[in-house]
């Protein structure tokens, strides 16, 4: 029996990989089982669960760059709980007795790769971004294996590490339904253009201020474009369709805009013809997956500015336009749908962008991760 223990969390970009890379094994191995570590109060503590993992927390939390009041009581917060960290990680391993150990980012990876690694136990990440985080550079030095979603990110790591170019896996909803079936099941006509936007699940201010004016455009012009908008979430959006509203622009009953807090991705990624978004891995990937043209807005607020990072892989495939935040108005972004959904070779364009996205999607990855992992079983294994 095949005992696996993974380690990732604070967002879904962390804990989504970890779940993909235990059903990978999983299908591969059948008599494998499964331990997760995560922060009590992240997302993965609900995500697996939900799915009926086996899941031990251990509280970890990041460093606050800026000073501030509060962010220097978090960063109390944070000293305090790492001096327990390699404590608990040990505890952990030790409680479970796993064969290999795999981390996929955020700050629960560190102690718990690092505790598995001095151990002897084998070990493995996945980073999902083009720029590695501050853990996956400390990580790939003690580390077994390293996968990677993009071989840019290799020119950030150290000389030597044995590392593997797998891709992200991508869920398999998003291969569920095609584009025509998905614009059908919304409503919208096939032969027009659709677009979504979204800032992420909990939504973006920012975004949803310039989508607000390209909103208003798309209904004052008459430009035939069905738009579908996931505002978030996060409770400081929830006036956003009343904002919308106050600025003149119908929402109720007109049939072009789905607009709403929370959509189903994959239907409305299908449905896309053009995707406005940040520039998360496992959003970039689907856009891949799905060869859908992107206008990508890359948030500033995350370490190691790594979004912009990874929109620019796109960006400099020809499969995506970036625009930075600091130079984003509604205008410029008004300019381009237009350059893409309205101008007469907009259509060519869009196509263009579309076929580069889909080159750039790695249609192997779960094979390709198994096999990086395989190699630490069998010496596992004998």
């Amino acid at each position: 029996m095949l005992r696996v223990m993974l380690a990732g969390g604070g967002s879904s970009g962390h804990i989504n990989p970890a779940v993909a890379i235990a059903e990978i094994i999983k299908k591969n191995r059948p008599d494998a089982e499964f331990c997760f570590a995560g922060t009590p109060n992240g997302i993965e503590a609900r995500i697996v669960r939900e799915l009926g993992y086996r899941f031990e927390e251990i509280d970890v939390h990041g460093f606050q760059r800026s000073l501030s009041f509060d962010n220097i009581k978090r960063n109390l917060q944070a000293v305090k709980c790492l001096m327990f960290a390699n404590g608990r990680a040990k505890k952990i391993i030790k409680s479970f007795d796993p064969q290999l150990v795999i981390g996929t980012g955020g700050y629960v990876s560190g102690p718990i790769v690092r505790a598995a690694a001095n151990m002897g136990i084998k070990t493995a990440i996945h980073e999902q971004n083009a720029y590695p985080g501050v853990t996956t550079k400390i990580l790939s030095k003690m580390v077994d294996k390293v996968m990677l979603t993009v071989m840019e990110a290799k020119e950030y790591l150290d000389d030597g590490i044995d590392y593997t170019v797998t891709g992200l896996p991508v869920r398999a909803a998003f291969s569920a339904v095609d584009k025509a079936e998905a614009k059908k099941k919304l409503g919208f006509a096939h032969d027009e253009i659709c677009i979504l936007s979204t800032g992420g699940s909990l939504g973006s201010q920012v975004l949803n201020k310039n989508v607000a004016q390209l909103l208003k455009w798309e209904q004052q012009s008459g430009a035939k474009i069905n738009h579908i908008h996931s505002y978030g979430t996060y409770k400081g959006n929830s006036d956003f369709i009343s904002k919308l509203e106050s600025d003149g622009v119908t929402v109720s009953g007109w049939n072009r805009f789905l607009i709403s807090d929370y959509v189903d991705m994959p239907l409305c990624m299908a449905a896309a013809d053009l995707v406005i978004s940040r520039c998360g891995a496992n959003a970039l990937t689907e856009l891949e997956a799905l060869g859908r043209a992107s206008i990508l807005i890359p948030s500033p607020n995350v370490a190691e500015n790594h979004q912009y990072h990874n929109g620019m892989v796109l960006h400099n495939a020809g499969a995506g336009i970036v625009i930075e935040e600091k130079d984003l108005t509604p205008q410029m972004l008004i300019d381009t749908v237009k350059e893409l959904c309205v101008e007469p070779d907009g259509r060519e364009k869009l196509n263009r962008l579309s076929e580069n996205a889909h080159r750039l999607y790695i249609q192997d990855t779960d094979d390709r991760i198994y096999n990086a992992l395989y190699q630490l079983i069998a010496s596992i294994e004998g």
